[in-house]
């Protein structure tokens, strides 16, 4: 059973791997299937060590899992409850309420954008 801080844990770390564009288009490219470097990298127009280094971060966060396949390596998404998940998270209404700034500095995701605008 997960305690408070490991929900907590758990929140971080989903948290920081979507925290990041980057992250977060190789997340929804691993929903839609397993990948590899090569292809991910191709796929999303990166550099091979710019989606490796990610790779590595979203493993070190628990979400992805690297199986080894002679000399390639396949990542996909670590658990389907996680899959899951992310997939009904991406369903979700967020609601943007024009001129409330977030408090982070250089965010620009959160950026205002209307009046209680709602994003999908």
């Amino acid at each position: 059973m997960l305690t408070l801080a490991s929900r907590v844990d758990v929140m971080n770390r989903l948290g920081r791997a979507m925290a990041d564009p980057t992250r977060s288009r190789i997340l929804l490219s691993l929903l839609d299937a397993p990948g590899y470097p090569a292809e991910l990298a191709r796929e999303l127009d990166l550099s091979r060590t710019n989606v490796s280094n990610h790779l590595a971060c979203l493993r070190g966060c628990g979400l992805i899992v690297a199986s080894p396949e002679g000399r390639r390596t396949r990542y996909e998404v670590a658990d389907p409850h996680l899959a899951l998940g992310l997939r009904q998270l991406l369903e979700a209404v967020v609601a943007v309420d024009k001129g409330v700034a977030c408090t982070a500095d250089g965010c620009e995701c959160c950026a205002p954008t209307g009046s209680a605008e709602v994003a999908q």
